[in-house]
This record gives structure tokens, C-alpha cells and sequence, in this order.
């Protein structure tokens, strides 16, 4: 089974970068992010016309989230339903098959100062508490998606340089760290504990991936039933350098043991 993340910053903008990769490496699943588009717009047509079933929650100029599957889909939820502040189009739970697959899109943070740090320490804390009402440790779980937390040094480049930068300050890895604790196994770094792994790259940063200057903030992550059957995790860069690319690159994890369609 071959399982991937892909924030795509639009999905219209990148859908021929999605199709291709679609047609080269038929996921099983592929979680999409930061899809940027209201439902009524998602170009859904086209993904069906590749194989693929679709489902997705998305906003006006931010935000969104899809899964895409030739499989049987059961959507569990598209928001925490905790009745806390509402921050949609960034969560969805489903199940497909045996396995239950939560696809985030964390917010980002903006800066330390801002009231949206604070929102994005709630949220992971939010996601913790829905993990422990919904979900068991002792059954095949996989959390995946952009994260916007670099947990350790080797996760980006000039680590001593962003101490204070919202995806690396301590307070967002200890809180990020916590969700993770509730039983998940990070799978990149399971299989390549040496290599940096970066999966975003800035626009505004010259060359930033052949210079090597990014962060590993899109994440694949497994309880233990499912993790002991990762065979391999890596980063597929070919779409970050694709024509109009986005700016994070596709994160991969191929399982044994799990039947492939």
C-alpha cells in the first residue's frame, strides 16, 4: 500500500502536477492540502476521471483539505466537533478499510506575538483530545499532512537561527510533541533518522531546494500496528520542480502486509 501528503498551495493551480503524480505512482490514498478552493470549485470531475474517489473540505483563498482514494471511503469527521472557536476546512478523519487516516493542515502561527501562535497551541491541544475520544493506540491510526512544526534541529536548515519562528519555537514542538506521544510513530524519521528531509521550500528564498535551504514540516505518522509495516518513507522532490510547482514537495510511505487495489 502507498500512502502520501502533499500540501499543494491551490489545487487548481496544481492539479496537473496531481494528475501526473496520480497516474506515475497510484496512491492508495493521497492527502492534499491547503487546497485554497470553496467545494462548489474543487475540480473533483477530473480527479474521479483518474480513478480516484475524492473527498475534501475547502475555503476561498486558504485552507482546505482532501483525501483521494480509488477505495472504499468513510468520512468520520471534518472538524473537532468539540465546540470549540470553529477553524475550518483543516481536519478531516476517515476511515478506509481497516485503518483510520487523519488528514491536518495546522495553522501556521504567524508570528510568536500573534493571537494565531496561541491558535495554532490550542488547536495541536485539540487534536490531542480528539485522538484520545476517538481513536486507539492499539489500532491501525495514521496522522499525516502539513503540520507546520520542524520538531527537531535536523528538520530545517540555520536551526539557531529561528528559535523564535512559530514552527520551531519550543513551545509548538512541546505541544506537538504531546499529540505525537499519544501513540504515533514518526515514519521519515524511522526510516531515515540521518537525512534532513525537507519538504518545503520557500518561494521567496533563491534556489532555496538545490541550496538546500528548507524545513520538514509535512509529516506521516502511525500508530505501532502500522508502523512496524512501513517499509520505506521518503521525499519525492520531482514536484518542486515541476512548471507553476508548489512550494512543499510530496512525502511517501509505502506499507507491507496491507493489500494494494
Amino acid at each position: 500500500m502507498r500512502i502520501a501528503t502533499f500540501n499543494v498551495n491551490s489545487i487548481r493551480t496544481r492539479l496537473p502536477i496531481v494528475l501526473d503524480w496520480l497516474k506515475r505512482y497510484r496512491p492508495d490514498i493521497l492527502c492534499l492540502q491547503e487546497t485554497k478552493t470553496p467545494d462548489e470549485n474543487f475540480p473533483q470531475e477530473q480527479i474521479r476521471q483518474a480513478g480516484y474517489g475524492v473527498w475534501f473540505r475547502g475555503r476561498k483563498g486558504g485552507n482546505g483539505v482532501a483525501l483521494l482514494s480509488p477505495r472504499n471511503v468513510e468520512v468520520v469527521a471534518y472538524d473537532f466537533e468539540d465546540g470549540g472557536a470553529p477553524d475550518p476546512a483543516r481536519f478531516l478523519a476517515a476511515r478506509v478499510g481497516k485503518m483510520l487516516v487523519v488528514n491536518t493542515y495546522v495553522p501556521q502561527g504567524r508570528s510568536i506575538e500573534h493571537p494565531m501562535y496561541g491558535h495554532k497551541l490550542e488547536w495541536l491541544d485539540r487534536l490531542r483530545r480528539w485522538f484520545e475520544r476517538h481513536a486507539d493506540p492499539n489500532q491501525p491510526v495514521l496522522w499525516l499532512g502539513d503540520m507546520n512544526v520542524a520538531p527537531q534541529p535536523i528538520d530545517l536548515h540555520h536551526p539557531e537561527k529561528h528559535q523564535r519562528h512559530v514552527c520551531f519555537h519550543a513551545d509548538v514542538r512541546e505541544t506537538y510533541a504531546r499529540v505525537v506521544e499519544w501513540g504515533f510513530t514518526d515514519l521519515f524519521r524511522r526510516h531515515r533518522p540521518e537525512s534532513p528531509g525537507y519538504t518545503f521550500f520557500d518561494y521567496r528564498t533563491r534556489d532555496a531546494v538545490n541550496r538546500g535551504l528548507g524545513w520538514r514540516v509535512d509529516h506521516i505518522l502511525a500508530t505501532s500496528s502500522l508502523a512496524d509495516r512501513c517499509l520505506d518513507c521518503r521525499v519525492d522532490l520531482d514536484p518542486r520542480f515541476a512548471d507553476r510547482p508548489s512550494d512543499h514537495a510530496v512525502l511517501v510511505a509505502d506499507f507491507d502486509g496491507i493489500q494494494r487495489t
